[in-house]
């Protein structure tokens, strides 16, 4: 197969094209309008692969996103372009309406006139598979309840909304236009090479500078938490073996509240790197006042896609955060890039500021 992965210099995107560069005999082209959460340095393993291609083009761009159709042929699309921090969209929603609305849309037309035209052998074998959030659900209220796949949306965030409205525009370009497509909505991912401002690596990398580590509220909203390249392999499965027209929910089935996920944190700092001058780490916890409308909790019925494909998570909490602490450990280069701005201003010399 060839999959275009649009989204694909992201956390889960590149984990995405890392597992297949590395697992299998498939093709990739990546799509990517590299904004400040996308890395290419992400892909370094990988990106000399003859069955590896990089394009620089932004979802909401029609007329290269047909071009990149004609000229790459994939058999399947793998969506993952998004903007996906919830402060971000509180406080700059507009920005998530486009890429996560208008930018779906966008593929979505052309991926529809694309696949209106092949043979009927390509047509029957493409695949539109959409990568969502487990956020469009909104708020569980109760500790016994599940999202599963039939969980009415009621989305809190302008990020999760414009999710949201992602996936409606999915399910009716299939009802309406008969395109084959595959939804997944995921749980909160973790592990290596995830963009600091989200709270894993922000707690790491907060932790070994003696920075406050900020709690919303009392810390108690809990999150199911799923290792990336659990994820990786799930939307592979998906791609490759899922039912046209099915969702998945994918979930690590780790429910922790976000302060226990902190001081699990400073605890493996803790042993790790013991003669940190910031030791205990768990001193540098600070409560900051709750940020609005936020969800109290998630958590997924993921059984599923361990029914249908034979997909479960490999890792538990424990081993895939002590992977992630370690792994932000030896590869602080690859942090260091990022915050200092070095590493867009290598973007910018090679691919133009656009």
């Amino acid at each position: 197969m060839k999959i275009l992965v649009t989204g694909g210099a992201g956390f889960i995107g590149s984990a995405v094209i890392r597992h297949i560069i590395s697992n299998t005999q498939d093709a990739v082209v990546n799509v990517d309008k590299l904004t400040y959460a996308g890395n290419l340095e992400s892909l370094a393993d990988v990106s000399s692969s003859a069955r590896y291609t990089f394009e620089r083009v932004d979802v909401c761009d029609r007329a290269e996103v047909e071009r990149l159709l004609r000229q790459h042929q994939p058999d399947a699309i793998m969506h993952l372009a998004a903007e996906s921090h919830v402060d971000r969209s509180i406080s700059g929603p507009a920005e998530f309406i486009q890429t996560n609305i208008i930018g779906t849309y966008t593929l979505l037309e052309a991926a529809r006139h694309y696949w209106s035209v092949l043979d009927e052998g390509r047509k029957s074998r493409f695949r539109f598979h959409h990568i969502s959030t487990d956020e469009v659900y909104g708020d569980l209220e109760s500790p016994d309840e599940l999202f599963t796949e039939t969980t009415p949306y009621q989305p809190s965030s302008p990020y999760s909304a414009s999710k949201a409205s992602s996936d409606h525009l999915v399910r009716a370009w299939a009802r309406t236009y008969g395109l084959p497509v595959l939804v997944t909505n995921c749980s909160n991912n973790y592990g290596p090479y995830h963009f600091p401002e989200k709270l894993i690596p922000l707690v790491i990398l907060n932790a070994l500078e003696g920075k406050a580590l900020p709690i919303y509220g009392s810390g108690n909203q809990v999150r199911d938490w799923l290792y990336v390249e659990d994820h990786a392999r799930a939307l592979y499965k998906v791609v490759t073996e899922g039912v046209v027209g099915e969702t998945y929910n994918i979930g690590g089935h780790n429910e922790k509240q976000n302060i226990e996920v902190v001081q699990a944190l400073c605890a493996l700092l803790d042993e790790l790197r013991p003669d940190s001058i910031y030791c205990p780490h768990a001193n540098l916890i600070t409560y900051v006042q709750d940020r609005p409308g936020h969800d109290q909790r998630y958590a997924i019925d993921a059984s599923k896609i361990q029914r249908e494909l034979g997909w479960s998570p490999e890792e538990t909490f424990e081993t895939g955060i002590r992977k992630t602490v370690q792994w932000y450990l030896t590869n602080i280069d690859w942090v260091a890039h990022i915050k200092s701005g070095s590493y867009m201003q290598w973007i910018d010399r090679h691919y133009g500021n656009h």
